[in-house]
């Protein structure tokens, strides 16, 4: 097994890593395994919180207001990561934000890892449900799920709880071993300044208060709001 990694977990406001912005991250380190040193931050999506997200994790608006946007902790998360082998719960979820988050700055983000729900699966193939808070219930491992660095700790505990069963069966070693993370983003830049003066006329003339900062959109990000709401106010229109 890994004796020294980084166990990390994200929230964010949805399932894809093109569409949806990281609002909180929380990794620990652990060496030896024990934990030896954390990061946890909120960050500012430039969005408002959809209500399941407030509903899940507990993280409101007011928390993340005030927190640094996700470019500008690249620097200190990159730090704290180094080039240790990270490890999480369905890795690949979390990895493919933070390599949208990197890439968008044109910052390369290649890391190894090692996916506790890959191992759960090779490991407890009797088990019907393999979520992080089914196998900590499993192994009796303390939870506050759905909170960044509480999900991060509890991932590295259960990598060394899942270990035992190499004891049992040498086959499952290869399981354990850090793979190099493959994640296929595909660029993005930021909104361009036509799509960002048109934005802002476009609320001028509808009388619309944007839950979004237009100043942090990507392109892409951009024109599916121009899109939407020449789209809604053409409905409008039409219904007249």
């Amino acid at each position: 097994m890994t004796n020294t990694y980084i166990a990390i977990d994200l929230e964010t406001t949805g399932l894809s890593a093109k569409l949806d912005k990281i609002i909180e991250i929380g990794a620990v380190k652990f060496t030896d395994g024990k934990a030896t040193d954390g990061f946890s931050t909120y960050v500012n999506p430039g969005i408002r919180l959809p209500e399941r997200i407030i509903e899940l994790t507990g993280i409101r608006d007011a928390d993340v207001e005030g927190a640094l946007d996700m470019e500008d902790l690249l620097e200190e998360l990159d730090v704290f990561l180094g080039e240790e082998v990270l490890l999480g719960h369905n890795l690949l979820f979390d990895f493919s934000f933070l390599k949208k988050a990197f890439s968008y700055k044109k910052r390369k983000f290649e890391k190894t890892g090692i996916d506790t729900l890959k191992i759960a699966r090779a490991c407890l193939p009797q088990m019907e449900h393999k979520g992080l808070g089914d196998l900590c219930a499993f192994y009796k491992i303390p939870l506050k799920a759905h909170r960044a660095v509480e999900d991060a700790r509890a991932a590295g505990l259960l990598y060394q709880r899942l270990t035992e069963h190499i004891k049992e069966k040498k086959e499952l070693e290869k399981y354990f071993e850090p793979t190099p993370l493959v994640c296929q983003i595909k660029k993005d830049c930021p909104a361009t300044m036509p799509q960002k003066g048109l934005l802002y006329k476009l609320h001028t003339q509808y009388g619309i208060i944007p839950e979004y900062d237009v100043e942090k959109l990507t392109k892409s990000e951009a024109s599916r709001h121009i899109d939407r709401i020449l789209s809604e106010h053409k409905a409008v229109m039409n219904r007249k």
